[in-house]
């Protein structure tokens, strides 16, 4: 489903090997919390999502991790921004904005955090809208 509804929007989008279930579990452990059910189904067809300008639109399993455990546990980042506990990266725009589902409260919503001004904006209703969004406009939102 999702390789069909990326490829529908961008004809040109990259799509990678499936994430193993495995690695999926490992994430979760290091994390600490459960991936959103659309983002794990989207890995487990393809780990990652390139868009326009070979914009990672969707990270590889991995980054998403490491990404993840530096936001939440970086200390200059802390004296910097307001926290990230309630976020869950997975992506970003090539210039520095990262997207991110809520996850306290979880809710299926998508938001983008602006990196100049710690800003956070409501950017899509759920991950396929999201998708559709970026691939369609080249990921700036």
């Amino acid at each position: 489903m999702w390789r069909q509804a990326a490829t529908a929007v961008f004809p040109g989008v990259g799509l990678r090997e499936p994430a193993q279930p495995s690695e999926l579990v490992a994430a979760e452990t290091r994390l600490r919390r459960r991936l959103p059910a659309e983002l794990r189904h989207l890995l487990l067809e393809s780990n990652g999502v390139i868009g326009h300008n070979h914009v990672d639109t969707v990270w590889p399993i991995h980054q998403i991790v490491e990404s993840n455990l530096l936001f939440w546990s970086d200390q200059r980042f802390a004296q910097l921004y307001m926290t990230f506990d309630a976020f869950l990266f997975f992506g970003d725009n090539g210039g520095g904005d990262q997207f991110a589902f809520v996850q306290k409260p979880e809710r299926p919503d998508i938001f983008v955090w602006e990196h100049e001004s710690d800003s956070r904006r409501w950017v899509a209703n759920n991950l396929q809208d999201y998708l559709g969004r970026s691939l369609q406009a080249g990921g700036d939102d």
